[in-house]
């Protein structure tokens, strides 16, 4: 995908409304209070990127530079982000304590995210080993 189409995507799940159960949805995964949009494709349960040997470098690379020129983009339009660390998170959810999903979920993904306060959502993005992700969310970051 380009960075055109991220944006769109983005600007997509700030309008849309947030569903009362935690499901799928079409650019990702949704629930109460959140969009997650994998950007780049979905990929295996198994963690699987389907690329072969060397290929896998290939495509973290191309993830890397895509989200790189997602974030220049984003910083134009809405300013400097806050980098936000989830290693207190997820020592949270190591703990047994609550923690509201898209937090939860993103904690057991990466460890820090690019995020934004725009109106009354959270805006997040973030890469992961396999995916880059963009986050819509009404829920503050704990």
């Amino acid at each position: 995908m380009t960075t055109a189409q991220h944006l769109d995507t983005i600007d997509l799940l700030r309008s849309r409304a947030f569903p009362a159960e935690p499901g799928p949805s079409d650019v990702g995964s949704q629930g109460p209070g959140f969009h997650v949009a994998e950007l780049n494709g979905q990929f295996g349960d198994d963690g699987a990127d389907g690329y072969e040997d060397g290929d896998g470098d290939a495509a973290a690379d191309q993830r890397a530079q895509e989200h790189g020129a997602l974030l220049n983009v984003l910083e134009r339009r809405w300013g400097e982000p806050d980098i936000f660390s989830l290693a207190s998170t997820r020592l949270r959810v190591e703990r047994d304590e609550e923690v509201p999903d898209p937090w939860r979920r993103l904690s057991e993904q990466m460890e820090w995210l690019h995020l934004w306060r725009i109106e009354d959502r959270w805006i997040a993005v973030g890469l992961t080993r396999f995916q880059l992700l963009a986050v819509v969310t009404e829920t503050e970051p704990p």
